[in-house]
């Protein structure tokens, strides 16, 4: 597949980095040298320095040719431009990255597609659906719905309280048992788990289950005292704050700490209808925090632009009695710190777009591609094919690639998991955890 990606900022590298390890045919266009340069010697694909809308550019980089052509430069015109004329010049699909909400509305969609954008991506929007995910179980790292929520992947940190530590997999999870442990992240180290493995304190462990078996995973892992989200304190009123406050439930209230005077007025007009308490502040100011109930407060969201910043912030919330805490960390070189430190949930939306855009060049028997930041992998749902591979033999001799696991499937709208005697059926929906997998080897399973 030929991709062309223009602007070599932090999505953008990101995505070179993410699609480079399937060996695609990837050609990066940004105008500054430095930039390019950053992507790094070890990445197996061309750059090019030029202007993005230069049409001369855009034909030198094979754009006629193109499978899948991206723009995530910071400014929304110059992505849009750019697919334009990249669908004129022939490139079959088209993303750009945009920076107003008004233009993921359906209608204004439908009209981007009419003029040669195929999607659009709008990374705040993205953010705050996983943040929103993490708001609703105060006990989990993180949660994914797949296939509607029929399964569902817990990310969750093994504490003293966890009853299921150090013992076998095989002894906990069985064909008959409700839930499967798809990966466990130990310390920098990401572990697709055998019978033979064990939990460990301290461990970030992934569980898959169906929705009816949460409580029964809340218990065995020791989470039942912790209070659901009903108060979120969030600090930070940019454009990811906006959008969390659209998409909280209603049964959740909110506080958004805003040091900029004017960005408050601005915030009390864009969320008049929903009725947060905006306030005027450093959101690292102690006595501030302890005024307004940080005490009592049930989650605390970090989403400043300093990466810095909301970690700290986090960590003080965290002494403050704050069980449930979420960091915005848009700097990727920081995200194993922050997890180091035990802060909690870590967000970052340029990694979310980026794998969002990554679905785009799956086949397309891939229903979706989740990013899982704190594993460095993805979970993927996969439409099973008649005659392909899966169908052919149980799993426990499909020679799975290394780094690669099922977590479930679903077949005729039920939800169940997969065991080493699971023979997947066409039609039937399955969700793969990858870490280091190659993604063309697992593709190859379901062809």
């Amino acid at each position: 597949m030929k991709i062309i990606i223009t602007g070599a900022y932090a999505i953008g590298t990101h995505l070179a980095r993410l699609l480079a390890r399937n060996h695609e045919d990837i050609t990066v266009i940004d105008e500054d040298e430095e930039r390019l340069a950053r992507i790094g010697n070890d990445v197996d694909l061309l750059t090019m320095q030029a202007y993005p809308t230069s049409v001369k550019a855009l034909r030198e980089a094979g754009t006629a040719d193109a499978d899948l052509f991206i723009a995530v430069a910071p400014d929304q015109s110059t992505n849009i431009n750019c697919c334009i004329l990249a669908k004129a010049l022939g490139a079959k699909k088209t993303v750009a990255k945009v920076d107003s909400v008004e233009y993921t509305e359906q209608e204004i969609e439908d009209f981007f597609e009419q003029i040669g954008i195929s999607s659009i991506i709008y990374p705040e929007m993205l953010a705050a659906r996983d943040i929103i995910s993490g708001l609703k179980m105060s006990w989990v790292r993180q949660r994914l719905d797949l296939h509607d929520g029929a399964l569902v992947m817990l990310g969750i940190k093994l504490r003293e309280t966890c009853e299921i530590l150090n013992q076998p997999l095989r002894e906990l999870c069985g064909p008959q048992d409700p839930y499967h442990v798809v990966a466990i992240k130990r310390g920098d180290e990401v572990i697709i788990p055998g019978g033979n493995d064990e939990l460990k304190l301290y461990d970030q462990a992934y569980f898959s289950t169906t929705r009816q078996y949460i409580p029964y995973i809340r218990k065995i892992v020791g989470k039942e005292k912790y209070a659901d989200v009903k108060n979120v304190m969030i600090m930070g009123g940019g454009k990811t704050a906006v959008r969390v406050i659209k998409t909280m439930p209603e049964y959740m209230s909110a506080k958004i700490i805003e040091i900029n005077l004017n960005r408050c007025e601005e915030l009390n007009n864009l969320l008049v209808d929903y009725n947060p308490l905006i306030i005027n502040g450093d959101g690292r100011d102690i006595p501030l925090l302890i005024e307004e109930g940080i005490k009592r407060t049930q989650a605390f969201v970090a989403l400043t632009g300093n990466a810095e910043t909301n970690i700290l912030a986090c960590l003080t919330a965290k002494r403050m009695g704050v069980r449930k805490t979420v960091a915005m960390v848009e700097n990727v070189d920081y995200v194993s710190m922050a997890e180091s430190l035990d802060i909690g949930t870590i967000v970052n939306k340029k990694a979310i777009a980026a794998s969002h855009i990554y679905q785009m060049m799956l086949d397309t028997n891939v229903l979706n591609v989740h990013y899982v930041m704190s594993a460095n992998a993805d979970v993927v749902e996969f439409i099973v094919k008649e005659n392909s591979k899966v169908t052919r033999k149980p799993v426990k001799d499909l020679s799975l690639p290394k780094g690669m696991t099922f977590g479930g499937l679903v077949r005729n709208g039920e939800a169940m998991l997969v065991s080493g005697g699971t023979q997947f059926m066409a039609g039937d929906t399955a969700m793969v955890f990858c870490s280091d997998a190659n993604m063309k080897k697992v593709e190859s399973l379901f062809v």
